[in-house]
């Protein structure tokens, strides 16, 4: 099957930012207490993360990687998992100070990538990647109306997240500091 040719990974990244509103609205209809809409908050979130994975791969495969996909990409990976987790810390559904680590990390690095680079970026390493893949259902295991039983893995997802938040952070300074010394 032939996509259209307005059809780009770029577009599917712009359509990714688009639709972040409408996580958030569903996550606070009926108060955010409505399994209902929980389940579809959870659902409207994954399939956006989803298309995270589509269009990278998509332009990788197609040979269409361009600057503005390259700075797009990251900014709507942190808009969508910071909506999330700014909406179900507003609710007390998530704790702040793991939203404040979270985003206080998202941000910096992306502020580092941004100063230190002429000419290119950084690109995610590995372990970025499974710490965008852990952030993301570490946040939506939040979105879900689970039984109290479960909590112990809900606390241990967002944990292994946290981890690798702050170790792939730590990787970005210390790759930078490296090359900069050699």
């Amino acid at each position: 099957m032939k996509v259209p040719s307005f059809i780009t990974p770029n577009s599917l990244t712009l359509t990714r930012i688009f639709f972040i509103p409408f996580g958030v609205y569903v996550l606070f209809l009926d108060g955010g207490n409505n399994a209902k809409y929980q389940i579809l908050a959870w659902t409207i979130f994954f399939v956006l993360g989803l298309t995270d994975i589509v269009d990278g791969k998509w332009a990788r495969q197609a040979n269409r990687i361009t600057p503005l996909g390259t700075f797009l990409d990251p900014v709507a990976d942190k808009a969508l998992i910071g909506s999330a987790m700014i909406s179900l810390s507003i609710q007390n559904r998530f704790p702040w100070w793991i939203t404040i680590l979270i985003l206080t990390r998202e941000i910096g690095i992306t502020i580092f990538r941004i100063l230190v680079i002429k000419g290119g970026v950084i690109p995610a390493s590995k372990g970025g990647k499974l710490k965008t893949f852990t952030q993301g259902f570490g946040v939506g295991f939040f979105m879900l109306p689970f039984p109290s039983w479960l909590e112990w893995f809900r606390i241990g997802f967002i944990s292994v997240a946290i981890i690798l938040t702050i170790s792939t952070g730590y990787e970005y300074l210390r790759n930078w500091y490296r090359r900069r010394e050699a």
